[in-house]
């Protein structure tokens, strides 16, 4: 058997988050159904994290163990053919047997999208918001995120995360042509964080709440401080990390 990690993308508007569930449609379900249905055997896979429901990924990564003899170029092919139109399998690489998608990642990134005029093709892929922001004010709010490790006042409340603790590593607000993008990486996400931290920070842009604000809401740590979460359709997993030495 060989180990190997893929790389997917997906529109995630019309499924229930990146995870399979019993009573709704999730990404890891509609692959696994493929790729049980090309290889004649049940399959299943390890994804990099969850997802939440109408969330968007430009870059998943899932492992899969197979036999030698599979042609895992051939089966990307396949499955691509059989895939709906909002799900795309990018890539795969051989692994070192021990390798974990999940538990190996160093880091996940995140963009959440705004726009401020009114689009149709960025439909379910942006947050249309119209209220003027003060950007620079907003950034350094962010700044102040990675002087913390604790972040449960923006983690949903009902919750199975073993601890509140992740490192952020860059949180910053960019303009890129008509929109205004929210890019994040951490070492690990709690449910509904990045949703709850952009709400929040839209909070200060705003000026209903000031900068210090900001850092009091994180170091209160409790959910009702915050912000509202800002809807699933902006947010995309734009890129998850491993350490080199995984790879053959």
């Amino acid at each position: 058997m060989r180990r190997y990690f893929f790389t997917i993308a997906y529109r995630g508007t019309n499924y229930h988050g990146w995870q399979k569930q019993p009573n709704a449609m999730g990404v890891q379900q509609k692959v696994e159904e493929i790729f049980s249905v090309i290889l004649n055997q049940p399959i299943a896979i390890m994804g990099s994290g969850r997802t939440d429901s109408g969330v968007h990924a430009t870059q998943q990564v899932f492992h899969l163990d197979l036999k030698e003899t599979v042609q895992v170029d051939q089966l990307l092919y396949n499955a691509n053919k059989m895939l709906p139109k909002d799900v795309a399998l990018l890539g795969v690489k051989t692994v070192k047997s021990e390798a974990h998608a999940r538990f190996d990642a160093i880091s996940r990134s995140y963009q959440y999208k705004i726009i401020t005029q009114k689009d149709p093709f960025s439909d379910d892929l942006a947050y249309y918001f119209t209220l003027k922001l003060d950007v620079e004010k907003m950034n350094k709010a962010a700044k102040i995120l990675l002087e913390f490790r604790d972040f449960e006042s923006f983690s949903k409340v009902k919750t199975d995360a073993f601890t509140f603790n992740c490192e952020i590593f860059e949180a910053e607000w960019k303009q890129v042509h008509e929109a205004l993008v929210f890019h994040i990486s951490a070492n690990r996400f709690l449910r509904g964080m990045v949703r709850a931290i952009v709400g929040t920070l839209l909070e200060v842009g705003m000026n209903r709440i000031s900068v210090e604000d900001f850092r009091q809401i994180i170091a209160k740590k409790n959910r009702q401080a915050a912000g509202r979460a800002v809807p699933a359709h902006g947010l995309f997993l734009t890129e998850v990390k491993y350490p080199d030495e995984i790879y053959f």
